[in-house]
């Protein structure tokens, strides 16, 4: 069987929604549920939580996941991506000796995290040549009649070619579901996850709600509240 790490980002400086990775969503901190799943899936020899916050480091090993260390402040700021803080923890582990063959970012932020899409991201990686596998979900309008509003206060189409095409003759579009992401330990180069390397593993739009405002916080816990009822 391939060894694999989780690694949860969460950082303690949210601005939008003050504390957001511990704050209390549906009886639980939000961070809570990416542990809990990413254990119950039972594919992660290690579900390891980076933080420069010890309430976050507190609250992640009190659900099960491993705090080996509080990250740097350099790592710690508005401007420093996913990518560098992933790269810390890989980094930080290799060299502690650790071995393993896949990791697996997971958002802090996912309370509609299911470990069957865990378990197919995986599943689908290992069987391919690709570096990455990673949740995605269909676009719930045609990104091709979309428009922007001028600062005139008028409406301008990014492509007006298709103003007039069924919208079903337009080819279906996808973003990023912001739960998940599978990288293949041994790949080398650059890595560009939304690319022909990777594979998309596609949730149904009610299993994604991105959660960076407060208006984003109500739609998500409408959204949890429904499913689990």
């Amino acid at each position: 069987m391939p060894k694999c790490i989780a690694i949860i980002p969460a950082r303690g400086g949210s601005k939008r929604i003050p504390r957001k990775n511990i704050k209390d969503f549906a009886g639980k901190p939000l961070i809570s549920y990416s542990i809990e799943v990413a254990l119950k899936s039972n594919l992660f020899d290690k579900v390891i939580v980076t933080t420069d916050d010890e309430e976050i480091a507190s609250i992640a090993r009190k659900y099960g996941a491993e705090v080996p260390f509080l990250r740097p402040k350099k790592l710690s700021n508005d401007y420093v991506g996913t990518t560098e803080v992933i790269e810390h923890t890989v980094d930080f582990l290799k060299n502690e000796g650790i071995k393993f063959d896949y990791y697996c970012t997971i958002y802090a932020t996912a309370p509609f995290l299911e470990e069957k899409y865990l378990i197919e991201g995986l599943k689908k990686l290992k069987e391919s040549n690709a570096k990455n596998a990673f949740s995605c979900t269909s676009l719930p309008f045609p990104i091709q009649r979309t428009f922007k509003i001028t600062e005139d206060n008028r409406c301008e189409m990014f492509t007006p070619e298709y103003y007039l095409t069924r919208s079903q003759d337009l080819i279906e579009t996808y973003h990023d579901a912001g739960q998940f992401y599978w990288t293949k330990v041994k790949h080398k180069g650059i890595n560009i996850m939304f690319s022909k390397d990777s594979i998309p593993i596609i949730l149904p739009r009610y299993l994604v709600c991105d959660i960076d405002t407060p208006e984003d916080w109500e739609r998500a816990l409408i959204m949890y509240k429904v499913l689990n009822t």
